[in-house]
């Protein structure tokens, strides 16, 4: 909490209503209209529309001002010129809104010397009169408990995955993408130039939260490097913490410093300091929802590196070698109990009878699933991995895979390998190359996801997020029994 607000953050993360300011009805293609679309589709139980200028917008009563609105206002979206911004909080102020989020951008990462002037005198305003101020230049909040996004289509069911997002992209694009891969979250913020509400405040506020297990952070740069680094200590300490540091280029520190007025720094310092605290450090955003798929479904979480690839063609097992070695995981050769147990299911001609594994009926869910738990249940083996769709006999849009006879069936044989097993059991779907393919190879992460199986799109990015949970794992880990 701010030394001069009475509002918790907690509280700030459950607002019951949002006034959201700079609403057009003439205009659809806006922010305001966005975010009024996104809460009336989500139930949001209050949203005002703000605009003198009209009475009525989008079906919602139209208000004039802030203090016009009847009842209490908890949440502001400003969405009005930079210029104008001061007033509107002076009439947030009079209301007791608890806080205050900027879309609007031109403040400080404008790099002229009037927006930074004007960010000082809206916090001097926020700290007189008690609320908090989100963003500026940012996309705000996502709370699916309490039915609050500023973009379509998010995904409300509630998890344990908290994202602390300085950019407002990432933090809309993350719960959605991640969405359909079975991740789930707490809470998400944008926080942008963060004049008020900051990395740090967030990170140590998360650490606390009893309903966030997995805390991941999209940085650009830091407002005081040795207070975050105390407090991402802590938060490592207590739960899994994953960084993605933006801005590793010249041009992309640049692009930072522009984007949202950062006090940047080298990406080696955070990696450092992330290996450290024991904090798992991606390059990407993409890698971050890979690992937060690896932290949510790979369970019990290996402790080490070996792995049995299974799948249809000779290229992609190659291809599987190559890549699983390069990041870091082993194929040991299967032993020979293990060869005489699959014996009894593969035929002997026409693949390749080694790890990884190649047979022509590897397909058959039945087989699926008798060959995995013969691999999980040998002591060479840490975890599993069944590929799809990286050869011509496997292509996506045949229609085998999106059929009723593989479908369901194939889940759930690898969903009862993993729970024979107790050893992760993961998935990597090749790209599809047709429109035809991409609506077989979705339907089948659908099922597969169902089924609580950790699914990637490509045999690099398992590899690689299944070494980064095996290399944090062994230094330490979190000792938490459910992480969602």
């Amino acid at each position: 909490m701010s030394e001069t607000s009475k509002f918790t953050l907690d509280q700030i993360f459950n607002p019951r209503s949002v006034a959201v300011v700079g609403v057009s009805p003439e205009k659809w293609m806006t922010f305001a209209a966005y975010a009024v679309h996104s809460l009336k589709e989500a139930g949001f139980p209050a949203i005002y529309p703000v605009n003198p200028n009209y009475r009525e917008a989008f079906g919602l009563t139209c208000y004039p001002s802030i203090s016009a609105i009847p009842g209490p206002v908890d949440h502001v979206i400003v969405c009005i010129p930079a210029e104008k911004t001061l007033s509107v909080l002076d009439d947030c102020a009079r209301k007791g809104v608890m806080s205050v989020h900027f879309f609007t951008a031109g403040f400080r990462e404008s790099g002229e010397r009037e927006g930074a002037d004007l960010e000082e005198a809206m916090l001097k305003k926020a700290r007189t009169g008690g609320f908090r101020i989100i963003g500026p230049n940012c996309t705000g909040l996502f709370v699916p408990r309490a039915r609050l996004t500023t973009a379509t289509r998010m995904p409300m069911k509630l998890g344990g995955v908290a994202f602390i997002s300085q950019s407002g992209g990432h933090s809309q694009d993350m719960p959605f993408h991640a969405g359909v891969r079975g991740v789930t979250f707490s809470k998400v913020i944008s926080y942008g130039n963060a004049l008020d509400i900051n990395e740090s405040e967030l990170l140590e506020y998360f650490t606390d939260d009893d309903e966030t297990h997995i805390i991941a952070m999209y940085i650009e740069g830091v407002r005081d490097g040795v207070r975050f680094a105390k407090i991402l200590e802590r938060a490592a300490q207590k739960k899994v913490v994953i960084v993605y540091k933006g801005g590793v280029s010249d041009a992309g520190l640049r692009a930072a410093k522009s984007h949202t007025a950062s006090m940047t720094s080298s990406v080696r310092v955070f990696n450092a300091l992330c290996r450290q605290v024991n904090a798992i450090a991606v390059d990407d955003i993409r890698e971050m929802v890979d690992m937060l798929v690896a932290l949510s479904f790979a369970v019990p979480y290996p402790r080490d590196r070996r792995i049995a690839v299974v799948g249809l063609g000779g290229s992609p097992s190659v291809e599987a070698s190559d890549r699983m070695e390069r990041a870091g995981l082993c194929l040991p050769p299967l032993s020979i109990e293990t060869r005489e147990a699959l014996a009894k299911y593969l035929p002997a001609a026409g693949g390749i009878f080694s790890n990884p594994l190649d047979a022509v009926n590897i397909v058959n869910p039945d087989i699926m699933k008798r060959v995995m738990t013969a691999l999980g249940r040998s002591p060479d083996s840490d975890m599993m991995l069944y590929h799809m769709g990286f050869h011509p006999v496997t292509r996506w849009g045949m229609g085998l895979y999106s059929s009723p006879f593989f479908l369901e069936p194939a889940a759930e044989a690898l969903r009862n390998a993993h729970e024979e097993t107790k050893k992760p059991v993961m998935l990597a779907l090749g790209p599809p190359s047709d429109i035809d393919g991409a609506h077989e190879m979705f339907a089948v992460q659908e099922s597969f996801v169902k089924a609580g199986l950790p699914v990637f799109h490509s045999l690099e990015k398992a590899a690689l997020a299944m070494a980064r949970l095996i290399a944090w794992e062994r230094r330490g880990g979190v000792q938490s029994s459910a992480l969602l």
